[in-house]
């Protein structure tokens, strides 16, 4: 490698190296990680000093990060929403019912479409633009990478209008992708081979099928661990398998990509490995090629030609007028303020836009100058619109849904813990079978019971059972119990604990991610700590000064020590857990949004702190 190709390669990757670092020092929070890492690239690049030389090391590991960033694209859509539709009858908090969310963001997704169709003939007639299939495609494209992290900031995420925006978005992306592959393909130089597509999703079909095969074998799980990880080899493999099927095929590499994350969020892999995967892209490779973006944009060629100054504006436009006409359908139901933030969010876009703009130049659709106009396009639009739309959303919105835990099986364990749980924190409802049903009327009304025919997988769907956020399974019989958790574990089901004695059904629970609890264990663990920590059991026991878990997401304190935190009370923080890591706190330790804290103190001063730290304002 010569001398200045590393030189450059150290120029970016410090470049991307201090680029979070700034953002947390200047209190720059609202402006993208991936953005700020094409400002970067601006600074350094052809815009500013110049002090990056290309060379094909450089080029290479930046298309390599297009390449993981396009997997994780597909990565990143969760399919499980698709089928998690609410069946029964949902009240929107003024009081309206809500909307079927998929129905309400496929009609206003074919309603972007349509207006973008629209504005891209326009912009052909005005003379901006050769084509307006292109152009459509570039306009109605929404960034998945700015609106899952926005909706997560603003605790939104899981209600109807959070939902809805989600759906939203997924749809737009992989219709853009597919519809982006099929359109290259028919104006590639040469014959048409539109049809070789099929033979690359035939590929991921039994590819699909091959992975559900194995996933689960024993011999894989031991394989996962240590030095073989065999997950992220797999992973790792398909990613470059149907990336080079893909270009065999004559499609863009970026459709095997996508392809790859796709599947592999099918197959629903594990938290573990789904977080190696993103600290790979994102902290190695992707942000070489965001700053690598800013790098080769040439910002003094565009203010040479007044018509691409021009279009700059005009395509923002556009961008608004195409998400802000449709989303209005959103009115019948939610406020204008909460409309019109919606609009705001969902006209943010990426990472499609600057691969349409890289393949549009390549097959000479575009050139270089109109390239970097559409990544200038965007990359204003992911700082500016977030912004609108934290600006305008209701905070009345964003209130903490309650958790809704289903008991499956009702006895000495479940029922009382349904009458100590936190009313305004949680919903518990507890099901149990006719056989099982408890004979004193006074019990059926304290408690919130619902009966079923049989413990069967039909039965539990019957009643919605898999839509709770937690689900506990207690029905005396522990295979059952066993085959109910495995279920609710496969549909998706935020946190699910079973109770189970065998050490072998323990041990297979746990490595799917099942917590599991039984008499016998916590009755040995209570006499231990009894023995050992009889002052830790007594605030375990004590209702007024237990322990309690807050989840820190308010972006006010983030960064605040300790000593400095201005919350009066008796409330004592215990323990942090922050990603893998647990801290114990002192007066210096620094609070961070996304903190796991163990506090205790009395329940009064807990709900005051937990209002203040788990709502984002």
């Amino acid at each position: 490698m010569e001398s200045h190709a590393v030189t450059s390669l150290v120029i970016v990757l410090v470049g991307a190296f201090l680029t979070p670092i700034l953002l947390h020092r200047f209190k720059l929070a609202f402006i993208p990680v991936v953005v700020a890492e094409i400002i970067v690239g601006l600074i350094i690049g052809k815009t500013g000093f110049n002090l990056v030389q290309e060379d094909v090391w450089l080029s290479t590991l930046s298309t390599l990060g297009f390449i993981f960033l396009m997997f994780l694209s597909g990565l990143e859509i969760d399919f499980t929403i698709f089928s998690k539709e609410k069946k029964k009858e949902e009240k929107l908090p003024n009081g309206k019912k809500a909307p079927h969310t998929f129905l309400v963001a496929s009609i206003v997704f074919l309603g972007i479409f349509v207006v973008s169709l629209l504005l891209s003939y326009l912009l052909m007639w005005m003379g901006f633009i050769r084509n307006a299939f292109f152009m459509t495609l570039v306009i109605s494209t929404i960034s998945l990478g700015v609106v899952v992290p926005t909706l997560k900031d603003e605790q939104i995420m899981k209600t109807n209008i959070g939902q809805i925006i989600l759906l939203v978005a997924v749809i737009a992306d992989l219709v853009t992708m597919i519809l982006l592959a099929v359109f290259v393909s028919l104006n590639s130089e040469g014959e048409s081979n539109t049809w070789l597509l099929l033979l690359l999703f035939a590929a991921g079909v039994l590819l699909y099928f091959i992975g559900k095969r194995f996933k689960s074998r024993s011999f894989i799980k031991s394989m996962s661990k240590g030095t073989v990880q065999i997950g992220t080899r797999a992973v790792f493999t398909l990613i470059i398998v149907l990336v080079s099927l893909s270009e065999t095929l004559g499609a863009e590499n970026i459709l095997g990509a996508f392809l790859a994350g796709v599947l592999v969020s099918l197959l629903s892999p594990n938290s573990d490995l789904v977080q190696k995967l993103d600290s790979f892209g994102y902290g190695f490779l992707i942000p070489i090629f965001f700053v690598m973006v800013g790098v080769e944009l040439d910002l003094w060629e565009l203010i040479k030609d007044p018509n691409l100054l021009l279009l700059i504006p005009l395509l923002f436009l556009a961008l608004l007028i195409s998400k802000f006409i449709p989303v209005f359908v959103l009115r019948k139901w939610y406020d204008t303020n909460t409309t019109i933030a919606a609009a705001f969010l969902l006209t943010a876009t990426l990472s499609l836009v600057i691969a349409a703009a890289e393949i549009g130049q390549r097959i000479e659709l575009i050139d270089k100058q109109m390239a970097d106009a559409l990544i200038v396009v965007a990359v204003l639009t992911s700082i500016i619109t977030p912004i609108g739309f934290k600006k305008l959303f209701p905070k009345k919105m964003a209130v903490q849904p309650k958790k809704k835990i289903a008991f499956i099986g009702a006895n000495q364990m479940t029922l009382p813990v349904t009458r100590e749980l936190d009313k305004n924190l949680y919903e518990a409802t507890v099901y149990h079978t006719q056989q099982d049903k408890i004979e004193n009327g006074t019990a059926q009304s304290v408690f919130k019971i619902e009966e079923l025919k049989d413990y069967s997988i039909e039965s539990l769907n019957e009643h919605h059972i898999m839509e709770a956020d937690i689900v506990v399974v207690a029905t005396g019989d522990e295979e059952r119990n066993a085959e109910i958790a495995t279920y609710a574990k496969e549909c998706g089901v935020e946190q699910v604990i079973a109770s189970i004695s065998s050490p072998e059904l323990d041990q297979i629970l746990k490595e799917k991610g099942i917590s599991v609890f039984s008499v016998m264990l916590s009755t040995k663990t209570l006499l231990r700590a009894l023995i050992e920590s009889p002052g830790v059991m007594r605030i375990l026991t004590n209702q007024d000064n237990s322990l309690y878990q807050i989840n820190m997401n308010n972006r006010k304190y983030d960064g605040m020590k300790l000593r400095y935190f201005p919350f009066t009370g008796d409330c004592i923080f215990v323990r942090i857990f922050r990603g893998e890591d647990s801290i114990v706190p002192h007066g210096d330790t620094e609070l961070k949004k996304g903190d796991r804290l163990i506090v205790t103190g009395s329940r009064k001063y807990v709900n005051e702190l937990k209002d203040e730290l788990e709502f984002s304002k």
